[in-house]
C-alpha cells in the first residue's frame, strides 16, 4: 500500500492495512494454540481461522468506510 502525501504539510501519512495486521494476528494466535495445546481438533481451528479472517475483513471494510 503506497503512503499518501499530505499536501498541506508535505509529509508522508501511512495508513494501517487492517486486513493484513489482523490476519497476521489470527495466524500467530492459531500457531500458539497448536503449539501449546496439541489436543485441539483441527476442524475447530479451521472454523476459528475462517471466522477470524471474516472478522478481519469486516474491520478492514469498516476502516476504509470511516477513512473516506
Amino acid at each position: 500500500m503506497r503512503p499518501d502525501v499530505d499536501r498541506t504539510e508535505r509529509r508522508l501519512v501511512h495508513r494501517t492495512d487492517w486486513m493484513a495486521l489482523l490476519s497476521g494476528m489470527v495466524f500467530i494466535a492459531i500457531g500458539i494454540v497448536f503449539i501449546s495445546e496439541p489436543s485441539v481438533q483441527p476442524m475447530v481451528m479451521l472454523i476459528v481461522l475462517v471466522g477470524g479472517l471474516g472478522f478481519a475483513g469486516l474491520i478492514a471494510i469498516l476502516a476504509r468506510l470511516i477513512r473516506r
